[in-house]
């Protein structure tokens, strides 16, 4: 993925660590132009209305995320694709206040905390995940939340390439 414009939607010029790799995010002078996922094969359906796709064993039946052919639980081979719920509940969650570490090269004065989670969904898998909340006031253990994609960069032909997060559902 190399040429992207990297990050969650933070100020222009702020770099930020994936995988190990750090590279500065670059102003978007043009709106993108169409949507791509982060990861081919992570969304199962349109980006409209998105889903996380996931693997059932058909041996022991554990659910996985991201999909895979081999059970992690039981070790067969030939897990099937499943589309996983949208909604789940936070199972827990942690807010990051501070800059990562080295190898970690961004800007450290303005750090913006955001927040991470697991996500448990009603197929029984557990869905680490950026959190679109990072109000620690506004989370709760067992709250509802949502799939929701968010834009994570631009790439060389001018698309935006998104990503996934969970929103907490709102309570009326």
């Amino acid at each position: 993925m190399s040429g992207l414009a990297r990050g969650f939607a933070p100020p222009p010029g702020r770099g930020y660590l994936l995988w190990g790799r750090v590279e500065e995010l670059r102003e978007m002078s043009n709106p993108p132009r169409g949507r791509i996922p982060i990861a081919e094969g992570l969304f199962a359906g349109a980006l409209d209305s998105p889903r996380l796709r996931g693997s059932r064993c058909g041996a022991c039946g554990e659910t996985t995320f991201p999909a895979q052919n081999g059970c992690p639980s039981c070790t067969a081979q030939g897990c099937e694709e499943v589309e996983l719920s949208p909604r789940g509940t936070l199972w827990t969650y942690t807010v990051q206040r501070f800059p990562p570490p080295p190898p970690y090269t961004g800007e450290t004065d303005d750090f913006v905390p955001y927040a991470v989670g697991y996500i448990e969904l009603p197929e029984g898998v557990r869905v680490e995940a950026r959190l679109t909340e990072s109000d620690a006031s506004r989370l709760a253990i067992g709250m509802e939340m949502e799939l929701a994609v968010e834009p994570f960069a631009v790439d060389d032909e001018g698309r935006e390439v998104v990503t996934f997060a969970f929103a907490p559902i709102a309570v009326d």
